[in-house]
């Protein structure tokens, strides 16, 4: 949970994280890098309420990835509160050789694996992706187009990390590059991951209901 007595001298930061009021109010936009740097480097300087911009901006994405995988709204709410802080206390260490957002990913990564292991949820992954489990919109309506009994299952039988891939990679639309800061991992060997991720879930889910993936109406064809 989110402790305020970390963030006793940042008023303006802790009123931003009043996340239920916010997100529901919030019209999300992709943020221009050099916006992002420049908005950065204020608060490196000391303009702590420059940071209320940056939660503004990413904490939508970084919900709906948390929920991806915890598999529960409140756990992920209290995820991105506790990553947001986070990365405000790492801020004076970032440097823009990485990209933003690759770093908070990361982050964000080692947050949830970490919750992943400590809570023993591995089991709750199988509800990932469900429309239930993340924020309304249109990332909602893809994964009612995706979530089928067959892709539950082909879910899984993959791993934690393979999970990670498939999700950076199809929903977040992370280029392999960036993916690769994340994970610690070279481009084209996460490529190379994600091409045998996909074998795999076109395998399973062509012996549970036998999809065809060459149709033009598979929506796991054209997103994978």
């Amino acid at each position: 949970m989110f402790r305020r007595r970390h963030f006793l001298r940042l008023p303006i930061v802790i009123e931003i994280y009043k996340l239920k009021e916010v997100l529901a109010t919030l019209q999300e936009h992709v943020p221009d890098v050099k916006e992002v740097e420049a908005v950065i480097i204020r608060v490196q300087k000391g303009e702590t309420e420059q940071y209320r911009w940056i939660v503004a901006a990413f904490q939508q994405p970084v919900y709906r990835y948390c929920c991806r995988l915890l598999g529960n709204r409140q756990d992920a709410e209290d995820a991105v509160q506790d990553i947001l802080v986070k990365a405000y206390q790492s801020l004076r260490r970032y440097k823009p050789s990485v990209s933003f957002s690759a770093w908070l990913y990361r982050i964000a990564w080692n947050h949830c694996l970490n919750l992943l292991r400590r809570r023993q949820l591995q089991t709750r992954i199988m509800r990932f992706f469900r429309p239930e489990a993340v924020s309304a919109g249109p990332e909602q309506l893809m994964d009612k187009r995706l979530y089928s009994p067959a892709l539950s299952a082909a879910l899984a039988q993959l791993s934690l990390e393979e999970r990670n891939i498939l999700v950076l990679r199809v929903f977040e639309e992370l280029t392999f590059q960036e993916m690769g800061e994340i994970l610690n991992s070279s481009p084209n060997a996460l490529h190379k991951r994600m091409e045998r991720i996909k074998r795999k879930v076109r395998a399973s889910m062509e012996a549970e209901e036998g999809i065809s993936w060459d149709g033009k109406e598979s929506a796991m064809s054209t997103k994978i």
